[in-house]
């Protein structure tokens, strides 16, 4: 979802990583592969992750150089992918789509007028996971022994089922529907430079005076990926009346207003569709040199583009004890 309106209710503060003590995030891979994705495209010339077959694997620098990130704060990622999308999210998704073939318009038409800069922002804006893209970071991370699991569905939900079962000591998204999925704590940021930010959950509930069933109906009154809101419905006027009613269903009655398929996205936040069939280990073992010739020569990623990520990565085994870290 993302749904920038529940920033104005979380409990958010950033956090220095010295103060996280290490641990286990479990990642949402979709979300943090795209961010590096389209940073990647947007400053670096394509010809430096294009293969002669025409394949573009932008992802792989971006793996290289998120990664260490991790290490260098004590942190073990658990890398979550997506399974299936809901059907309550196939509008969303045509949305997406239909933006994204406007902006490949703009694209070629700022390529006939060499605007090199409307190029590289739209190029990046254009982005997606594509399968080869899915399948070549899912190896890269097999040979840096990053932990994989695959969720059924949503990866949010997922990343919150693993935090809330004890697996991992934290969710790492910028998505904030990582709250209504139930994640504990959830860490942001983890793309950008400096300190993450720390969302929690418990102190959200206790700072609005609200239960989780209570925040995914302001949520929903908001609007989510998986549903239109309620005009004129922000978040504050979304907590006033849910506070005031108890429940959505008696805002909707009291208060004449409607949300198409609220009972769907209230059943897919509280009882998502999520798997206990994952294991991983957290003492990693990764494979640089194997990991180096799969960017560079295999996929034929310009090795100055990948250097420094795997110099800072091998560093951290050499303080670790030279073959692994956990």
């Amino acid at each position: 979802m993302g749904n920038a309106d529940l920033r104005d209710l979380a409990h958010i503060e950033e956090v220095p990583f010295d103060e996280l003590g290490g641990g286990v995030v479990a990642v949402d891979a979709h979300n943090w592969l795209y961010r590096y994705l389209t940073t990647t495209v947007r400053w670096t010339s394509d010809h430096k992750y294009t293969t002669e077959d025409g394949d573009e694997v932008a992802n792989l620098v971006g793996i290289v150089q998120g990664l260490p990130k991790f290490f260098e704060n004590d942190l073990v990622p658990v890398m979550v992918f997506d399974g299936g999308p809901s059907e309550l999210k196939e509008a969303e998704i045509a949305d997406r789509r239909e933006a994204r073939e406007k902006r490949e318009e703009q694209l070629e038409k700022a390529r006939e007028k060499g605007d090199t800069k409307e190029v590289a922002r739209l190029d990046s804006a254009t982005q997606r996971l594509t399968p080869v893209i899915q399948q070549t970071s899912r190896e890269l991370l097999r040979l840096l022994d990053i932990p994989v699991v695959e969720a059924p569905a949503e990866g949010e939900a997922q990343c919150a089922h693993i935090a809330k079962r004890g697996d991992a000591d934290w969710v790492g998204t910028e998505d904030y529907d990582a709250l209504l999925f139930g994640a504990p704590q959830t860490l942001r940021q983890l793309t950008s430079k400096g300190d993450p930010e720390l969302m929690s959950l418990s102190e959200t509930l206790a700072d609005l005076d609200v239960t989780l069933e209570q925040l995914i109906d302001i949520a929903i009154l908001c609007g989510t990926d998986f549903n239109e809101g309620v005009h004129g419905y922000g978040p504050k006027t979304a907590l006033k009346k849910v506070r005031e009613h108890g429940d959505i269903w008696t805002v909707f009655e009291e208060e004449d207003v409607y949300v198409e398929n609220a009972d769907l996205v209230r059943t897919l936040f509280r009882d998502p569709n999520v798997t206990d069939e994952y294991e991983f280990e957290t003492t990693l073992s990764p494979d640089v040199d194997a990991a180096r010739e799969f960017v560079v020569e295999e996929w034929e990623v310009d090795p100055d583009e990948v250097s420094r990520g795997f110099e800072r990565i091998e560093s951290q085994l050499v303080q670790t004890g030279l073959d692994q870290w956990s």
